[in-house]
């Protein structure tokens, strides 16, 4: 009877000792809520930049996690009487049955740390492509491009995407430290066609749109060669020519900002349409089925004897 007696007094006492704790958890979760809604408050009066109070909003987050964690941690290790106990019993319960979101946290720690791309920023990750919207602890968030939509435009798709993928996938940036990509708009002409011509129409055509970008991509290029051993020895728009099937072929490659390459291609596809109409001697290529004769086209030596 005694015996029974010890063991209730024992388990009331225990019982009462998690209820205090779950109710100083609860009053510490509440007041950590308000601080950081009045935090907010208080910054979203004071700034007005859409990017700084993205940043400020998730840094105060963070903030409030850390110190919850804290707070309620003690609350807890004190309730299990030893910290080792409570540190073995947490190590043992997150490898279990939280793998996944300890290598998350993981990587999240590392795009904290090494800060491989950030809100803002473009990026390929394995066959994912899109502008970064969302950084968690979680998981990440992109804007999608691509896709079913030409020429890497939006197509209005938000993807979450769990951290610990930036620790296995390669990630491509394609904004960061350099905003430019290469980009490459291939045009044929017939091969009957002026080329001399059409290449310095082309060539004009380019240089007189894509000027302002070689300016901007050697201040860019500058600050990036702090960082990673980036050279370019030619920077300005370069068309190359070549033969093929069924005409010559003449590629522009030029430095374009990722987000309008589209809007540059239209414009430099409009001026050379323009061109090209006006002139007689120029016309483009396709792919056509043509009988060729040589013995009235082709070149006076080269045609065969008649008998």
């Amino acid at each position: 009877m005694n015996n029974f007696q010890q063991y209730l007094e024992k388990l009331l006492s225990q019982s009462s000792l998690q209820t205090s704790n779950i109710l100083e958890t609860a009053v510490i979760i509440a007041i950590l809520i308000v601080i950081r809604f009045v935090i907010i408050r208080v910054v979203y009066r004071q700034i007005e930049d859409t990017t700084l109070r993205y940043r400020w909003r998730k840094n105060i987050s963070y903030a409030v996690v850390f110190v919850g964690i804290l707070l309620i941690g003690r609350t807890w290790i004190e309730a299990i009487g030893s910290l080792a106990t409570f540190l073995g019993l947490l190590s043992a319960g997150l490898a279990i049955a939280l793998r996944d979101p300890v290598t998350d946290i993981a990587g999240w720690v590392f795009l904290m740390w090494r800060k491989p791309f950030e809100v803002g920023d473009r990026i390929q990750i394995g066959e994912i492509k899109g502008d970064i919207v969302d950084i968690r602890i979680f998981k990440f968030t992109v804007l999608e491009i691509g896709n079913w939509v030409h020429a890497d435009q939006s197509t209005g798709r938000l993807i979450h995407i769990p951290n610990h993928l930036v620790l296995r996938d390669p990630i491509a940036n394609y904004t960061s430290d350099f905003e430019f990509i290469w980009n490459e708009i291939e045009i044929v002409f017939t091969f009957e066609s002026n080329w001399r011509k059409a290449k310095q129409l082309v060539e004009e055509i380019t240089n007189s749109h894509l000027k302002d970008y070689v300016n901007d991509a050697e201040q860019q290029i500058r600050r990036a060669t702090k960082l990673y051993l980036i050279h370019y020895r030619n920077l300005t728009p370069i068309v190359y020519t070549d033969v093929v099937d069924n005409g010559i072929k003449m590629t522009i490659r030029h430095l374009s900002n990722p987000r309008s390459r589209r809007g540059i291609n239209q414009i430099i596809w409009e001026d050379i349409l323009d061109a090209v109409e006006r002139e007689n001697d120029i016309d483009f290529a396709y792919n056509t089925i043509r009988i060729y004769q040589n013995q009235v086209e082709g070149k006076e030596k080269l045609k065969p004897a008649n008998d």
